[in-house]
Parts: structure tokens; C-alpha cells; sequence
């Protein structure tokens, strides 16, 4: 893991720790996220958040990036880091690429770690190629 920016590897265990917190009863996969917003030294950490409603499930990566929207306002994101137990390393869902297509440029780093440390280092764009990000109203 040393290969890695400081802040990179303190968002690493922030995650980590989040991922404990996760409340996965149904799908019994645990996940955490950091996020770091530009302009801030703060990072982000959230877990999954599981409903037996599953339409109110909530990931990691969306959690994070929300928490920090509430407290710092709409502000572009850094980076992302994603922790799971999964070897090889898992990559945000599809509905998490978009929402951070919204706070993020294609050339934004996401980290993608196991429990023993970040695996690879990844670009949104690679993982959204032409992301929906041009919304314009037909009114």
C-alpha cells in the first residue's frame, strides 16, 4: 500500500472502518467508501445500507458522497475510495457511476481496495464512458 498518497491510504482505513458498519443482512456483502472533495481536507466514509424494501437500499460510495453534499454543498469529488472483501476488488454499481458522474469528472481517481489494502486505481471515465451528464429540458 505504500505506493499510495497519504491521504489516499487515510481514506483507505476510513473506509474500512465503515464497512463494519454496514448493514447487510440480505446480501451479506459489506462494503465501504471514502470520499475526498476538492477544496477540503474532510473525507467522507459510508457503508451500505440495506432495507428489506430494496428499493431503499443505499450503497457506500452514495452514502459518503451524500453526507459530504450535506455538509459542504455541491462540491467536485477528488477521489473515492471502495473497500469489499472481494478478490478481485469490486467496482461501484451502475446507479453509483452515474450519481458520482454528477459530482465528478471522467479523469477522477477511484480506488478499488480488498481488507488488506487498494488493488488499483481506476478513472470514472474508464468505468462511465459517456456519462449522462448534459440533462437539457425539451420545454
Amino acid at each position: 500500500m505504500s505506493e499510495w498518497p497519504k491521504s489516499v491510504k487515510d481514506a483507505f482505513k476510513k473506509a474500512k472502518v465503515a464497512r463494519e458498519h454496514a448493514h447487510a443482512p440480505y446480501s451479506r456483502f459489506k462494503v465501504g467508501a471514502a470520499v475526498k472533495f476538492q477544496g477540503s481536507r474532510k473525507v467522507f466514509a459510508g457503508c451500505n445500507v440495506e432495507n428489506s424494501s430494496f428499493g431503499g437500499t443505499n450503497c457506500a460510495e452514495r452514502t459518503a458522497l451524500f453526507s459530504g453534499v450535506a455538509e459542504l454543498g455541491v462540491t467536485p469529488v477528488d477521489f473515492i475510495v471502495l473497500v469489499t472483501s472481494q478478490n478481485p476488488v469490486a467496482s461501484p454499481c451502475g446507479i453509483c457511476r452515474q450519481v458520482l458522474a454528477e459530482f465528478a469528472s471522467d479523469d477522477t481517481p477511484i480506488y478499488l481496495a480488498d481488507l488488506r489494502g487498494i488493488r488499483e486505481r481506476v478513472l470514472l471515465g474508464e468505468l462511465l464512458p459517456r456519462a449522462f451528464r448534459n440533462f437539457k429540458s425539451d420545454r
